[in-house]
């Protein structure tokens, strides 16, 4: 099938595979499935400016999707979700500015390339050897779903961070936390939006991990609360790189099918399962996406 908008011609059938098997993940880890849904646009031959632009448009209806299940589950807290909005949308602009940048003077897609290589290999890696350590511990309990902090390995550093007293301090009770500085969250939310312009996606690959591991909100209102924030990012950067024409929306249309269908399957699975078990399981992922953005770019230059 050919896509007019962007000038590239791919199956129809791979989009919406792979637009479902990114809505299960999503809706699972709490994350747009950018790490994945980047690099098989990728590799399909879609040019990186219309990969970032197109992927946060798919993402956004499957994490509408998505989160309203999350919401059913309890999953969500809206406050903490309220003040990250700042930071996103403030952080997702940063983004697409670089982005626009990067067009006039350098090849964007080799720096957003290696970039999302980094990134994706640091993440997977850390959560690996974080998730494997909290689970060997013997104070983890054993069985049943976490109702508290679930990073036994790594809580110095959400405690570290709601010692900061830098005012102003607000209270998270949904999630647990009495009193955190609201410049702790509007920095994680900040990171996160920027990501979310620049490397596309809704940045959950950063926010989830940051949310547990910085803030110390436990994985399951941490999958949820991102994916409620994944829909501002995405809807945000959307726009903004619609409006550069970077958006090829017939493709996110089509991949939208598959993802709004395996979003509603992923989100469900996570009642079943215990915070360091989603995080080991979630690790590998971020590395399968920075493989094939990495084979991409060898392929890209050797072609």
């Amino acid at each position: 099938m050919f896509f007019p908008i962007s000038g590239v011609q791919i199956d129809p059938v791979y989009l919406i595979v792979c637009g479902f098997v990114i809505g299960v993940l999503g809706g699972f880890f709490g994350v747009g499935g950018s790490f994945l849904a980047a690099p098989t646009l990728f590799a399909a031959g879609l040019p990186m400016n219309f990969v970032v632009g197109t992927d946060l448009a798919h993402i956004v209806g499957k994490s509408i999707v998505a989160a309203r299940k999350h919401r059913a589950l309890g999953n969500i807290d809206l406050k903490l979700a309220a003040v990250m909005v700042i930071g996103t949308i403030a952080g997702s602009e940063m983004g697409v500015q670089i982005i626009e940048l990067l067009k006039k003077a350098a090849d964007v897609t080799l720096v957003v390339g290696l970039v999302s290589i980094i990134v994706f290999t640091g993440i997977s890696l850390f959560s690996a050897w974080e998730s494997w350590l909290t689970l060997r511990l013997p104070g983890n309990p054993k069985g049943g779903l976490p109702a508290t902090k679930d990073t036994l390995a790594f809580d110095f550093f959400s405690k570290s961070i709601q010692r900061l007293k830098i005012p102003p301090m607000i209270s998270l009770p949904h999630s647990g936390i009495a009193s955190i500085s609201l410049w702790a969250v509007l920095f994680v939310s900040l990171v996160g939006g920027l990501f979310s312009g620049f490397l596309g996606g809704g940045a959950g690959y950063i926010r989830m991990p940051s949310m547990v591991y910085l803030l110390g909100i436990p994985t399951h209102i941490a999958v949820g609360t991102d994916l409620f924030e994944i829909i501002i990012s995405a809807s945000y950067g959307t726009v903004r790189h619609a409006m550069n024409g970077n958006v090829d929306i017939l493709i996110a249309l089509v991949m939208q099918t598959g993802a709004s269908v395996g979003a509603q399957i992923g989100a469900n699975l996570t009642q079943y399962f215990r915070g360091p078990h989603i995080r080991f399981a979630f690790a590998p992922l971020p590395l399968l996406g920075a493989i094939v953005i990495a084979y991409g770019l060898i392929t890209r230059h050797h072609a």
